[in-house]
């Protein structure tokens, strides 16, 4: 017998506040950026710059992210029949480029700075680096609490999180080149920058490549999917057991049991499996039920 259990509508909804926290996200590092640009070429900073770039680099992440969700929340239709939520997996890996090119930019501009440092106004810069500080914090908020179940949400709270901490460093750097008259240390910043960023953009690129391999998603425990289904009544064999991401969110599973006939219904048996797979964050599942020999 084989069940094929269809996707359970929580998982196609949208969190309530998921398109308004990519939309005024969107809205909030746009107007940063211009802000932060503006003022980086005007007063010399070029950590200043960096961080609005990184921010770019967050809009386009946060663009590609809020059209991925709509997508992967459209139904099953025609030769999609897993529907579209493989597209939060493009655009998490999509992010994760982005990240890793804006870190590029950073080191190189920063050591070829070091040689040639340009003197920084630092007032303004360490004011346009609170702001970000402050919108980074925000927007990060809109997500909620659960965005570590969603790697789509997750890579766009990692591009929030990690300019915060840009903002940060850049808020630190202005105030001592302020106080010291220090300009290299701008350009350090920028490099520290650069650095920070790209380590946070690999963790997302493997993160992101390593679902679309359809490796076992994080989180789920290969071997306690495999015990908690050879402890459920009747059960003898687990075998041709896979676990893979539909999207981000989404969790699939096919396996083959071998019951004893007649142990326990097979329809009680289904249910109880599905029930046990949902606990362990598995609610696609299909089984294929075996006599045991």
């Amino acid at each position: 017998m084989v069940i094929q259990r269809q996707p359970h509508q929580r998982q196609h909804e949208h969190r309530a506040g998921s398109a308004a926290a990519f939309r005024w996200s969107v809205i909030l590092n746009s107007g940063l950026s211009a802000l932060q640009l503006v003022i980086g070429f005007g007063f010399g900073s070029l950590a200043l710059i960096g961080d609005a770039i990184h921010n770019l680099g967050d809009v386009a992440g946060l663009l590609l992210g809020w059209g991925a969700e709509h997508l992967s929340g459209k139904p099953a239709q025609g030769r999609f029949t897993y529907g579209f939520g493989r597209s939060t997996q493009l655009a998490s890996l999509l992010n994760a480029l982005l990240i890793l090119m804006a870190a590029a930019v950073l080191v190189v501009e920063g050591i070829q700075r070091l040689s040639n440092p340009v003197p920084i106004t630092s007032i303004p810069v360490a004011w346009a680096a609170a702001a970000g500080i402050g919108v980074n914090l925000f927007s990060a908020r809109l997500f909620g609490h659960d965005h570590s179940h969603d790697l789509n949400r997750k890579a766009a709270v990692v591009h929030l999180m990690t300019d915060a901490l840009v903002s940060a460093a850049v808020l630190v750097s202005a105030v001592v080149v302020g106080l010291t008259g220090w300009s290299q240390l701008d350009a350090i910043t920028a490099i520290g920058v650069g650095l920070a960023v790209g380590y946070s953009g690999w963790q997302v690129l493997q993160e992101a490549l390593m679902i679309a391999l359809d490796a076992v998603p994080r989180g789920i425990d290969l071997a306690v999917v495999e015990t908690t289904l050879m402890q459920l009544p009747g059960v003898v064999e687990v075998h041709h057991l896979h676990v893979w991401g539909m999207s981000t969110s989404q969790n699939a599973l096919t396996a083959h049991i071998s019951r004893r006939l007649g142990s326990v219904n097979d329809m009680d048996l289904l249910h109880q499996a599905k029930s046990e797979l949902a606990r362990l964050g598995i609610a696609h599942s299909t089984i294929q039920l075996e006599p045991h020999d």
